[in-house]
């Protein structure tokens, strides 16, 4: 077996036990552009192929949450729509925000997973049973990522992620069958 063949089953094993999937917004979720309207406010682009793979990860019986460094009405809208109940907006302390989501949800570390791209999500990228990167993400997040997208931030690398943990945990083919019939 080879080291990738390893590394990628080692990933697959680490997906299979999440139950609960975190996701940074600004490189992850969207492609970390933001545009600044005339009246200063911040325009972001998100990716529905992205919030249909959060929807199928939902339905499957795994939670979402979002961690943000940014605040923004337009993530909370978002995760609004997406049904993403746990939202943690405007966090620099972003590990802090992870321990109370971890007390709320009752729901144990290694079962969490999080999608990052830059260091200030490597307190929680380091504390997670999955840990996640986009491919552009700064070189410390790779380094500790057990899996790094093929797609970019806000290029379907969230629905990349979540075929993966649904092929992981063998609900995958379920989670089509709606739409094959």
């Amino acid at each position: 077996m080879s080291a990738t063949d390893n590394a990628h089953g080692i990933a697959v094993a680490r997906a299979a036990r999440v139950r609960l999937m975190i996701f940074d917004v600004d490189g992850v979720l969207t492609d970390g552009s933001l545009y600044y309207g005339a009246d200063g406010e911040v325009i972001k682009c998100f990716n529905v192929l992205d919030g249909h793979g959060i929807k199928l990860l939902q339905q499957s019986g795994v939670e979402t949450a979002i961690i943000s460094a940014r605040k923004s009405a337009i993530v909370q809208h978002r995760a609004s729509d997406l049904g993403i109940s746990h939202v943690y907006q405007g966090v620099h302390d972003k590990r802090s925000a992870y321990e109370l989501l971890l007390m709320q949800s009752a729901i144990g570390a290694d079962a969490c997973g999080f999608v990052g791209d830059d260091v200030i999500d490597l307190p929680v990228l380091s504390r997670v049973g999955f840990a996640v990167s986009v491919p552009n993400a700064h070189h410390e997040v790779l380094a500790r990522a057990h899996y790094v997208t093929k797609a970019g931030g806000g290029r379907g690398a969230v629905r990349e992620i979540c075929d993966f943990i649904l092929r992981a945990q063998g609900t995958y083919e379920a989670a089509l069958a709606p739409y094959l019939t």
